[in-house]
């Protein structure tokens, strides 16, 4: 499968439509072909509300609350998301690059579709996530919590996994043979249903032997 390349603006087929944000974020509200740009998005409040067919560029967000927000169609340019709680939104057809997220809240969250590339996850709560048909490219994931998540066709081409969590996570058809780096601090056994190559074989077979109890002598 080609690795996804990242998008210009006015690649998006939605680019002509949108207008510059004008004003302040409200819960449960609706915001189509919106351009949000070069905003300081700080400790508001966008719990429940829909972002159909819009763009973030050179947005930071540091705070703030979207849970059960929907992004649709969404792009996401130089962003910085810091300990802002996004838990059970729902991403479709989105794309992220050049990102920043840091200490976010996302358990819960469902994903389809969705692509990140030169993204940084630094400390990130992705526990019971739901991801299908995702792929992070060239990004760093450390410290990142997958705990109870669902892994559904998911790639990591480029990116570097050091210190993710696994424990009781479901993997089907995930792919981590392009990763640059795989380490696994808890949860090796959910490995099962993914698909890794033979040096990263080598590098955790320590890990697999510790993981079932095996003394290698």
């Amino acid at each position: 499968m080609p690795v996804p390349v990242p998008r210009d603006l006015a690649q998006l087929p939605f680019a002509h439509r949108m207008e510059p944000f004008d004003g302040g974020l409200y819960r449960d509200d609706t915001y189509e072909n919106v351009h949000f740009e070069g905003s300081s998005l700080d400790d508001e409040d966008g719990g429940g509300s829909r972002f159909t067919e819009c763009a973030f560029s050179d947005v930071a967000v540091t705070g703030g609350r979207f849970r059960r927000a929907r992004f649709d169609d969404v792009w996401f340019d130089t962003v910085r998301l810091v300990g802002t709680d996004l838990a059970e939104s729902n991403w479709l057809d989105a794309e992220v690059s050049a990102g920043l997220l840091a200490g976010l809240q996302l358990h819960g969250v469902q994903m389809r579709r969705v692509v990140f590339h030169n993204c940084k996850f630094d400390s990130v709560n992705l526990r019971t996530a739901a991801l299908r048909d995702v792929a992070f490219v060239n990004c760093l994931l450390r410290d990142v919590d997958l705990a109870g998540a669902t892994l559904t066709g998911v790639s990591f081409p480029g990116s570097n996994l050091d210190g993710i969590q696994l424990d009781k996570a479901t993997l089907a058809k995930t792919d981590l043979r392009d990763a640059t780096g795989l380490r696994i601090t808890s949860g090796l056994t959910a490995l099962r249903g993914a698909t890794i190559n033979h040096l990263q074989l080598m590098d955790l077979a320590p890990a697999f032997a510790q993981a079932l109890g095996v003394t290698v002598s």
